[in-house]
């Protein structure tokens, strides 16, 4: 008699739909994949997106949200969530409730804008995002654009950095990632938790296709936790995945094309 397949950590992603195939949700599970864990998703939104941004977007209502979570942890169970686009207050109420009573990790990308500029938080959500979401987080992974959205603190340098962790984890969670990707010079990341700092670097590469590095560092890291890491190492192994990511990305359409997310099984050569 055959032995039972093993189960692998099961990942929810509770996010938005790219129909472009570099970020939310087809990102999120991409990256739940190639690091070995069973990717499942709530979809929150579906856009009509390219290489050259965002021309629509279309929210699913709060009790579809709804249903599909239930649906998915009340049979099959989650070891780590993952929140990507949740575009209105509506959808962060809801969201927030459901992973309060869940009881597994958190990772909450608090989508603010899209690597095109385009606005996909209503600018009325961003309360529910500071006392609703943030608080539920076991890690926030803010980017600097959002860190100036949800604080108002405007991060020039690495310092800066540090003061808006201090303000983002005022809000909650109980880590954050300060991601600097858009300082100049090296791709600097501040980990902390208020008490311990980690800055994780990496070099600046020369590659503009990096479409859906926030999506798939936020997967990565939920998937580090579902594995049974702790919060240091889940990061320090989603930015390696990340950096390698970004280094394979690839040319698609007019525009900005995306990460990698294949790039550890893909052949070189």
């Amino acid at each position: 008699m055959t032995a039972p397949a093993p189960i692998p950590p099961r990942v929810l992603t509770v996010a938005g739909s790219d129909s472009g195939g570099g970020a939310g949700i087809q990102a999120d599970l991409k990256t739940m994949l190639a690091l070995g864990t069973h990717g499942m998703s709530v979809l929150t939104a579906v856009t009509a997106q390219n290489s050259l941004g965002v021309q629509g977007a279309w929210e699913l209502p709060a009790d579809a949200v709804r249903a599909q979570y239930r649906s998915v942890v009340d049979d099959i169970g989650v070891q780590a969530v993952k929140t990507g686009m949740l575009s209105s207050a509506a959808l962060v109420d809801t969201v927030a409730e459901l992973l309060a009573g869940t009881g597994a990790p958190v990772v909450v990308d608090p989508v603010g804008v899209s690597k095109h500029g385009d606005a996909l938080l209503a600018a009325e959500a961003l309360d529910s995002v500071r006392t609703k979401l943030l608080p539920v987080a076991t890690v926030a992974t803010p980017n600097l654009d959002e860190v100036a959205q949800l604080t108002g603190v405007t991060v020039t340098d690495e310092p800066g950095m540090r003061r808006a962790a201090a303000e983002i984890l005022g809000y909650g969670p109980r880590w954050v990632v300060i991601k600097g990707g858009h300082l100049p010079g090296e791709a600097v990341d501040l980990l902390t938790d208020g008490s311990q700092e980690h800055w994780l670097r990496a070099p600046r590469l020369d590659n503009r296709h990096t479409h859906g590095t926030g999506c798939t560092l936020a997967s990565a890291i939920a998937c580090g936790l579902a594995s049974g890491q702790d919060v240091p190492t889940a990061v320090r192994g989603a930015k390696e995945y990340v950096t390698g990511a970004i280094r394979a990305g690839f040319a698609l359409g007019g525009g900005i094309g995306p990460v990698d997310h294949g790039w550890l099984t893909r052949p070189t050569g």
